[in-house]
């Protein structure tokens, strides 16, 4: 019988690299672990809202779970709007309209827990 579990992994901050999110003005996005470091459910990524940065209506097929990182920001989940800070932990349920917006004038940063595999990204017209 094999053992299927995988191998512990580190990565270190300076080794994430940051990339723009396409249609987010101001917003980067790191993947800190995922199913390409053999993690067998979940990856978890970190997001830095730039001051000014928006992210549009939009919506996700998996569910996500945040937490709050650094600075102040908005962020709108359905009908709603929260205003968010550093020790804040949100629950976006999969399909639910969310967007967010930094008006000031810090960055923010959140980490973002998904499951692994498939996300469509649907933007939603407001």
């Amino acid at each position: 019988m094999s053992d299927s579990r995988p191998e512990p992994v580190v990565k270190r901050g300076d080794d994430i690299e940051y990339e723009a999110v396409g249609a987010a003005e101001g917003m980067h996005k790191g993947v800190l672990i995922s199913g390409d470091d053999d993690a067998p459910h979940f990856a978890i990524r970190r997001f830095v809202l730039e001051p000014g940065a928006s992210v549009p209506n939009h919506t996700n097929e998996v569910e996500h779970e945040q937490y709050v990182l650094s600075g102040s920001y908005t962020v709108g989940i359905g009908d709603e709007e929260y205003d968010v800070e550093a020790g804040d932990s949100l629950l976006i349920p999969a399909g639910v309209p969310h967007w967010y917006r930094n008006g000031s004038e810090e960055e923010g940063s959140f980490i973002c827990a998904v499951p692994n595999g498939d996300d469509a990204i649907e933007l939603v017209d407001t």
